[in-house]
């Protein structure tokens, strides 16, 4: 049989399948049926040898769609037969089988010991005290708001970090916040704008505004002042955050996909409706790191002295370390600065992005907390942290390497039911999380979606009790890297304090740099008046051009 034939064997098949079923149609249902499916199946391969957008379906007709139906099944078949407990992609099996129980309130409790092996490079644990400690409750909470704010916030260690509406369902929206209302944290709206499903409910609300400025603005990237004011000054927002750059998609831009843009969401942002809506990749307010603590400075005014911060994944150091070198220049101070890790988030973005730009959440973080410390600021403004937080260790983790709070969007988008099918950008999320079809996300029951939202929040913090109990420990705040030790060899361990070097308060104060391999290259480089580095690094940068 020559290779033709071969290639349409399957669509031979079908004819002949029709043909001779077809004589039989008023001999009963069975060879109806038939006659109805290899007929459909002809018609398919007809039309595959019609068209010319695919080279595959052209030489494989019918046979074709076999690759296209495992290449859609094949996220869903990975996740639940092929991938172990552990492998993390990007939640392994056993995280979210962790947040499904906490969020239903049934035990997580596993048996037979441990899954990890105890002796791979980068094993972590903490070590635990002979004399355990004994904490009343887990409601443990950080008082956010410097000397230059005048309503400071009382927030949780552990809180939902920033999803628009439009990413995100108005059901979904909904049940965050008030899960949120229940359980005594915050909600951040994402750079989508404050919309009726955030105040719906009365949750406790962190307002961002991104690039486009969206419900702040004369139009998409241009900030109005008295629309800002109008919701800034609302009981429920308690807090206001400016988005530099965000992990998933970092010096990018917020991307939110046309077929999600209808016309509430375009009302809301102030958006044309049914076009892809595009934050500019940098801020239209401000151009320099001095001008970006004046803008916080207005805004927080603006808001009735509400603390007042940004939120940045890191990138180039010079750029973080002018911002910091703007705080001694201005003598103005953000009341928090959130670091967002690189490793992505719900945000859709290019595979580039997700997977190469942007520093992993431990290294930005700890380069922020030093920053703060060795300028002595470290006391006076808050660290939020996001970037893959799941369970109470990965709260602890993130607690000792600086962080005062932890904000996590995938983990309470698994307490909303999500199963991690990567569909987020498509509008086509089979649990009604990240749609905007209604015939989608009104299936998600928001009371009871609320209730495992509030229900996984109080778990994870008795679990993160029950850790700070067994290191002899009353608050996370008392967490440091000597608490946490990582397996670096077969036969080496490290504490985390003995791994990374922590700059001492004060020690970016005086004349000589810390022995720190970022501080010594980037730290005189980084201008307070300027996002550029200085004169130096430009010229070493420019002469790779020559």
């Amino acid at each position: 049989m020559n290779r033709l034939s071969t290639r349409h064997l399957v669509f031979a098949a079908c004819i002949v399948v029709f043909a001779l079923a077809l004589p039989g149609w008023q001999q009963g249902w069975p060879l109806r049926v038939l006659a109805i499916v290899a007929g459909a199946l002809v018609l398919v391969g007809v039309a595959d040898l019609a068209q010319r957008r695919s080279t595959l379906r052209r030489n494989y007709p019918v046979s074709g769609h076999i690759r296209f139906f495992f290449e859609y099944f094949r996220p869903m078949l990975r996740q639940y037969v092929v991938e172990s407990d552990t492998e993390e992609v990007p939640f392994s099996h056993e995280q979210r089988a962790v947040v499904y129980q906490r969020a239903k309130n049934v035990s997580d409790v596993r048996g037979f010991g441990s899954q990890l092996d105890m002796y791979a490079q980068r094993y972590e644990w903490i070590n635990h005290s002979i004399a355990p400690s004994r904490i009343e409750h887990a409601d443990f909470r950080v008082e956010v708001g410097g000397a230059q704010c005048r309503k400071p916030y009382s927030a949780s260690v552990f809180n939902i970090s920033a999803m628009s509406f439009g990413s995100l369902s108005p059901n979904a929206i909904r049940a965050l916040n008030e899960g949120a209302r229940r359980g005594g944290f915050y909600h951040d709206t994402g750079e989508g704008s404050l919309s009726p499903y955030h105040r719906e409910n009365g949750g406790d609300i962190v307002w961002e505004l991104g690039s486009g400025y969206f419900g702040a603005c004369e139009r998409a990237g241009v900030f109005s002042q008295a629309r800002f004011a109008e919701r800034a000054v609302l009981e429920q927002v308690k807090m206001i955050e400016v988005k530099l750059s965000q992990g998933a998609k970092p010096g990018h831009g917020g991307v939110l996909p046309a077929a999600k843009v209808n016309a509430e969401i375009a009302a809301t942002r102030g958006v044309p409706i049914g076009e892809d809506c595009i934050s500019p990749a940098r801020h239209s307010e401000f151009d320099t790191p001095e001008g970006l603590l004046h803008f916080i400075a207005r805004l927080r005014e603006l808001s009735g002295g509400k603390p007042t911060g940004f939120k940045l994944a890191i990138g180039h150091p010079w750029e973080w370390f002018g911002i910091a070198k703007a705080m001694t220049t201005t003598g103005i101070r953000p009341d928090f600065i959130v670091v967002d890790g690189g490793e992505g988030g719900t945000g859709a973005a290019p595979v580039e992005f997700f997977d190469h730009v942007g520093v992993p959440l431990r290294e930005g973080l700890m380069l922020v907390h030093n920053t703060l410390v060795g300028l002595g600021l470290r006391e006076q403004i808050r660290i939020g942290a996001a970037g893959k937080i799941i369970t109470g260790v990965d709260l602890a983790r993130t607690f000792a390497l600086g962080a005062d709070w932890c904000n996590a969007a995938r983990g309470f988008m698994f307490a909303l039911g999500c199963i991690q099918a990567r569909l987020c950008h498509t509008d086509r999320c089979p649990t009604g999380v990240t749609t905007q079809d209604p015939r989608r996300w009104r299936h998600l029951d928001v009371p009871d979606k609320a209730t495992r939202v509030a229900n996984f929040h109080r778990n994870t913090l008795h679990a993160l009790r029950d850790l700070l109990q067994a290191a002899g420990l009353n608050h996370p705040s008392e967490l440091g890297p000597e608490h946490v030790i990582r397996r670096v060899s077969a036969d080496q361990v490290r504490s985390l304090a003995t791994l990374y070097r922590f700059l001492e308060p004060g020690e970016l104060l005086g004349e000589r740099v810390p022995e720190h391999a970022v501080f010594q290259r980037f730290w005189r480089q980084a201008r307070p008046d300027s996002f550029e580095p200085g004169s130096d690094l430009r010229a070493r940068r420019g002469s790779k051009l020559v």
